[in-house]
């Protein structure tokens, strides 16, 4: 079964907010994580989320698994991205879709919030 990982961001008017999930979309794919790397927006911007699922299965995915790439478990988790799901599956019954957890506070959050801290800190000279 061809599986496929749909990244789901907010989405932008600014156009290099959005341009940093596909930066992330990009670099997924060159480490092989999954043959199908696809990346998706809820507000603002296209690709929209039902757009995104319609482009991972016409590249063949059966399975997709559904990355919001948020920090936290908000209403766009909980209750959006959900009902995206359920709209996703009266259009592709067959279609297997799990959606992941946010980022969340995972530790290498903070060593990159360290690091650009630190980074911050010496451009601006306090450090």
């Amino acid at each position: 079964m061809k599986a496929a990982v749909l990244l789901i961001g907010h989405g932008s008017r600014i156009a290099g907010a959005n341009e940093a999930l596909r930066v992330i979309a990009g670099l997924i794919r060159q480490h092989g994580t999954c043959e199908i790397v696809e990346v998706a927006f809820l507000e603002r911007h296209e690709t929209n989320i039902q757009q995104g699922i319609d482009a991972c299965v016409a590249q063949g995915a059966e399975r997709i698994l559904l990355y919001p790439y948020f920090l936290f478990a908000g209403a766009h988790v909980v209750e959006d991205l959900p009902a995206e799901i359920k709209t996703a599956t009266a259009r592709y019954p067959r279609l297997k879709m799990v959606l992941s957890e946010p980022l969340g506070a995972h530790p290498k959050l903070v060593e990159i919030v360290e690091g650009q801290v630190a980074e911050t800190l010496q451009s601006a000279g306090w450090s």
